[in-house]
């Protein structure tokens, strides 16, 4: 377990059913969080790149991955079910090339009484998706390898993953 601390479920109440955590008792502060997604692109895909951005009929592929990214990351409390609804202070895309590999990095923060933890992996997870969807096209042999939690900060507990 991440956190010694934490020995049972947070949206599970007494009667053992699904709750919203109540946060109003935790401070207010600044809350950071950074999530990856890596697309695994064929090479044929990959050889559209044109100076860092793939385009389709669709238009710009990573462009758009960045605007469903965060219109995703904007709505994540609509979204997970037990997610608090949160007004984002920031959220932040950048996407680079490794090989076939495309890594996507969602940075989002806020000044609240809770985490954007599922709003950094929630505009991860949609970029990724939107970048699959853009280049079915071309292929469907494109693979959503991961997306994972790199970082978080502001809350209870820090967290930032080594690899």
């Amino acid at each position: 377990m991440d956190n010694p601390d934490q020995n049972t479920l947070t949206h599970i109440n007494t009667k053992n059913n699904p709750a919203m955590v109540d946060v109003s008792e935790k401070k207010t502060t600044k809350r950071i969080a950074r999530a990856k997604s890596i697309v695994q692109l064929t090479t044929e895909i990959t050889k559209l790149l044109n100076e860092g951005e793939i385009m389709t009929k669709k238009g710009p592929v990573f462009q758009t991955a960045i605007i469903a990214g965060t219109m995703a990351a904007k709505k994540t409390g609509e979204l997970i079910p037990l997610c608090h609804p949160i007004g984002l202070e920031s959220c932040d895309f950048e996407i680079n090339t490794n090989g076939n590999d495309v890594i996507i990095d969602c940075t989002c923060s806020v000044i609240s009484k809770t985490g954007v933890e599922m709003e950094a992996l929630t505009g991860a997870s949609v970029a990724a998706l939107t970048i699959y969807d853009m280049c079915k096209a071309i292929s469907h042999n494109i693979v959503i390898k991961e997306t994972k939690l790199m970082a978080k900060s502001g809350g209870k507990n820090d967290f930032n993953r080594t690899n």
